[in-house]
């Protein structure tokens, strides 16, 4: 289908590695049990779109470049790993400020807020990239007639599954942490710990190569 091949086995290992936590598991959790579902499945969607922004590249051809300019890789990866940071220190304030209730508009524009930052978290990621490029080619038919199509085709199938492992990922967090009363101070030890991997995720991904 599409110039690709043994498409059961690409849909049962995206799965997989779907289900692998990550720094966007991370934040997808982090939100479902600090804010509730919709804040969840709002990470879980930005993510997801960022993951969108990959597939285009690797389709076009524009992963490639990462892979082997090493000023490109470095880039991307400063900028990553800077975002990263930013993110982390975001939530340690976030904690140190409390939730509080808030008005509608404030929620709404909280949630837009969540979606951006899922987006970034995955868009600004070059390992994903780099991911892409290695993987999506595995399943690419030697004879297939046009590439660009056959990457698109298994991007999205990769990026439709993985909308559902992430959903499930932001719903078990929202359910859990209704079982703890979803106390202020539980939140918040949350936002911490999250904050920190983060501020883990930023300087891994500075220390990163590009294999």
């Amino acid at each position: 289908m599409f110039g690709t091949h043994d498409l059961l086995l690409f849909i049962l290992s995206g799965l997989l590695l779907n289900i692998t936590p990550g720094q966007d598991v991370a934040y997808i959790v982090s939100q479902g049990a600090s804010r509730g579902w919709r804040a969840g499945a709002m990470a879980a969607l930005g993510v997801n779109t960022g993951c969108l922004v990959h597939v285009t590249a690797a389709a076009l051809g524009l992963s490639a470049i990462l892979a082997t300019s090493a000023t490109a890789f470095m880039v991307v990866k400063f900028v990553g790993a800077a975002y990263l940071v930013w993110v982390g220190v975001a939530m340690w304030r976030e904690a140190a400020r409390g939730n509080g209730d808030q008005p509608a508009k404030a929620r709404e524009k909280s949630l837009r807020s969540i979606y951006s930052k899922g987006f970034l978290t995955n868009a600004l990621n070059p390992k994903v990239a780099l991911f892409f490029l290695a993987f999506l080619p595995q399943f690419v038919a030697s004879d297939s007639p046009c590439k660009s199509l056959s990457f698109l085709f298994l991007g999205i199938v990769f990026t439709f599954n993985g909308i559902f492992i992430n959903l499930a990922y932001a719903w078990t967090a929202a359910r859990t942490a209704a079982l703890f009363n979803g106390g202020g101070r539980y939140k918040a030890w949350i936002k911490r710990a999250v904050g920190t991997l983060f501020l883990g995720f930023g300087v891994r991904l500075v220390m990163a190569d590009r294999i």
